[in-house]
């Protein structure tokens, strides 16, 4: 087995963006492909090393860029300020999620009828509205993502079976917010799953995260059952 990986340019409009792939070459032909959003940080080694892990798994993998080539937050406030926007404009956020989903396709690689895509915090957020837009995918997963919805959904149906692992102590999404997104699921008549940690808070996947009065603390048995709950739900809907 030998992991192959490498930066790949891509565009959403005229922002250029950077991506990390990985794949195993002893595989032969096409194969399935996982996409991987990042947090409010920026595409960072986070990503970059479950783009390996995945692509150890027999997977694609793309670790996509949401900001644009070599902008990566270094402060609490820069990610804030560097989130925000998509925050503020979800139908931005979409297309420049969409950007990337266009760009894995083209990878020589990827099985366009066997693609997933799965995303941390602030990339939970950015898989599930890729969902929420009708994208045609085989299913997204959400580790401890933001779950509000946008403004409006432009699918009624959602195609893509949905994961989302969660936290039940996290302070960032409220057990109100988690009540909306079962709602908002089971309206739009998706296929869905909301896991919940016990004594688990934001950024559980993290080990840097160790910031109780923020609310981000690292939990690695919630990481490993997470893992292990995606895994899962990949092998399910790519059988």
């Amino acid at each position: 087995m030998a992991i192959i990986s490498n930066t790949v340019n891509y565009l959403d409009g005229e922002t250029l963006l950077e991506a990390f792939f990985a794949y195993d070459d002893s595989f032969a032909g096409r194969r399935p492909a996982v996409l991987i959003s990042h947090a409010w940080r920026g595409r960072d080694q986070f990503v970059d090393d479950k783009a390996q892990e995945l692509a150890k798994l027999g997977y694609v993998a793309f670790a996509l860029d949401m900001y644009g080539q070599g902008i990566l937050g270094q402060s609490t406030a820069e990610n804030a300020a560097l989130m925000q926007p998509f925050m503020d404009d979800r139908q931005a956020l979409q297309q420049r999620i969409n950007a990337a989903l266009y760009a894995i396709k083209r990878l020589p690689w990827t099985d366009d009828s066997k693609i997933a895509a799965i995303g941390f915090c602030f990339g939970g957020l950015c898989v599930l509205d890729l969902a929420r837009m009708g994208a045609n995918i085989k299913g997204v997963v959400s580790f401890h993502g933001l779950l509000m919805p946008p403004p409006q959904t432009n699918s009624t149906n959602i195609q893509a079976k949905v994961l989302a692992l969660h936290g039940h102590d996290d302070p960032m999404v409220t057990q109100e917010q988690v009540q909306a997104f079962m709602q908002e699921m089971t309206q739009l008549k998706a296929d869905w799953q909301l896991h919940h940690y016990g004594h688990t808070m934001h950024a559980f996947t993290n080990p840097e995260a160790n910031d109780p009065e923020f609310g981000t603390v690292y939990n690695a048995m919630a990481e490993q059952r997470a893992w292990q709950s995606m895994q899962n739900f990949l092998s399910e809907i790519f059988a």
